[in-house]
């Protein structure tokens, strides 16, 4: 059962209301698989499809939920409805639709026990990743509360005699957003609270991995006040994502996931006309130079390397020592014996530090990597391949992992592992550390320990990367900052949340006003700028 305090009506409003209680499709201790049902105009309603995807726990390969390939009539309610709804919704004042994000966020927080533990339970997190994964997703919805000030436009007064202009900022219409599977509660926070707080309605996919934590916030957005119709959810694989690049009234789409699947998204959404954010892969940096301390940078890179397993796209993935091969072989040791002692298994288990990846072809795929880079000379420090942990056998678990005397050349540096593996290459001052971090075509994160302020300057001007971290892991901006990737880690024209975040949900119309005391009676052939 999900609390919730307010049932969002004008009458009641700061009054406390019974619990409610959420479908069983996402309650988190259901000891069988459920159905996954679609929200489509208010209401949770099971899909008629004879297609079904398992969701599985990677901790043990037991089937959750099932999840439907929604039919083409179900796609089409769906986005019908949320066309339907956005006249109404547009017309909300904005300080009506910030308390519904006010009352969401007092409930996302009353709920943090279910929402972490659904997700869990579907993507193999641990306690405490699964909270940070549902507190960073509540901190933009807690940003979205303050929307009005960020809809306001501009205006310049007598631009010509008599003559004012002011542009103002409008919702785009139906607008679209397809989740991944690594964070399956602050994703979807990225999404729907920035594009329904500007004014439009949303057709929200969550991963059809892990979908349970989008439903629950979905319905707690319902109970928040959210109006029936504003936010549809869909579910579904291939067939559903090109559905919604394809359909004439989606006006945006907003994407996280892999690089390939995200150029396809971009160019196939630019190419239906719709606007599209897509952040994708990463291959982040931590450059070293000699000044920095052993101990606090073992620290820090064993957390952002390995905690989250690896799935994140910004875990910190390669490591650039400046220095000899003695000082990168001292470094390496020290992260390895940092990793060597955490313990691995399954998310709901106390003192779980890393638990599992999500599915056997990701297990494989980070293994058959880390061999790649034994076979052609990098040295295995820290071996997490096949690792035996008691009590799930079946589990999709990759201990961590450290490489050191990584080169470019390297599958294991060239890819995206998406798995709690760390490669250190060496470089033998920071002109050329910058340059091998710059030659990479990824650039989300990227960071630089040292206690020089000369050199971390020089770093954060010349290097690609598009978030910088000065003695900071993993630099991902609060949401009153934007999501900044660069390169191959993103395509599109602006970025998720913060200011940026709100352009890309909106339009910019600029206007023309004449109001002179003489405009009735003296025709004129003049236009602006003209006295």
């Amino acid at each position: 059962t999900l609390r919730h305090r307010h049932d969002g009506s004008a009458s009641s409003r700061g009054k406390a209301s019974a619990a409610q209680a959420l479908p069983s499709f996402v309650a988190a201790t259901s000891p069988t698989a459920t159905k996954a049902p679609l929200l489509i105009n208010g209401e949770w309603v099971q899909s008629s499809s004879d297609k079904w995807i398992e969701v599985t726990d990677p901790a043990t390969q037991q089937v959750v939920s099932l999840v439907p390939e929604l039919t083409t009539a179900e796609f089409e309610r769906a986005v019908a409805g949320a066309k339907a709804a956005f006249p109404a919704w547009r017309a909300t004042p904005p300080s009506q639709r910030a308390r519904i994000m006010l009352r969401l966020a007092e409930s996302i927080n009353d709920n943090m026990d279910e929402l972490a533990a659904a997700v869990t339970r579907e993507q193999g997190k641990t306690d405490a990743d699964a909270r940070g994964d549902v507190f960073r997703g509540l901190e933009v919805v807690e940003m979205m509360s303050g929307m009005p000030s960020l809809l306001m436009g501009e205006l310049v007064e007598n631009v010509s005699k008599g003559i004012d202009t002011y542009s103002i900022k409008q919702p785009l219409g139906v607008t679209a957003g397809i989740c991944p599977f690594n964070f399956p509660a602050m994703i979807p926070l990225w999404m729907f609270p920035v594009a329904l707080t500007s004014g439009n309605t949303m057709v929200l996919k969550p991963s059809e991995k892990d979908p349970a934590a989008a439903m629950m916030l979905a319905d707690l957005a319902l109970q928040a006040g959210l109006p029936k119709g504003v936010l549809q959810i869909v579910h579904g694989a291939h067939g559903c994502v090109n559905s919604l690049l394809e359909h004439p009234d989606i006006k945006s789409i907003s994407f996280v996931g892999s690089t390939t699947a995200g150029k396809y998204i971009a160019a196939k959404g630019a190419a239906h006309g719709k606007r599209v954010q897509s952040n994708m892969g990463a291959k982040n940096h931590a450059v070293i130079m000699p000044d920095a301390d052993v101990e606090q940078v073992a620290n820090a890179l064993a957390g952002a390397a390995f905690a989250a397993a690896g799935q994140r796209c910004m875990a910190l993935s390669a490591c650039v020592v400046v220095g000899d091969d003695a000082r990168m072989d001292e470094l390496s040791r020290a992260v390895a014996a940092k990793g060597a002692v955490l313990r691995l298994g399954a998310g709901c288990d106390e003192g779980t530090d890393v638990g599992p990846l999500i599915s056997p072809e990701a297990k494989e795929r980070a293994e058959r990597l880390i061999s790649e880079g034994e076979s052609k000379g990098a040295h295995v420090l820290l071996d997490g391949r096949s690792p035996m942990v008691e009590g799930y056998p079946d589990g999709n678990f990759v201990g961590p992992t450290l490489l050191s005397g990584v080169t470019t050349d390297m599958e294991c540096y060239k890819e995206e592992i998406f798995a709690p593996v760390l490669v250190v290459l060496r470089a033998n001052d920071l002109d050329s550390a910058i340059e091998l971090v710059n030659a990479n075509p990824y650039a989300n994160g990227v960071a630089i320990f040292t206690q020089s302020g000369a050199a971390a300057r020089r770093f954060q001007h010349d290097i690609d990367g598009g978030m910088v971290g000065v003695n900071v892991p993993i630099p991902v901006p609060l949401p009153m900052f934007s999501f900044t990737g660069n390169k191959d880690s993103f395509q599109g024209e602006n970025y998720f949340y913060g200011r940026s975040g709100v352009n890309f949900f909106t339009r910019t119309k600029t206007v023309t006003t004449a109001w002179k005391d003489d405009y009735m009676t003296k025709p004129s052939m003049a236009g602006v700028g003209t006295n």
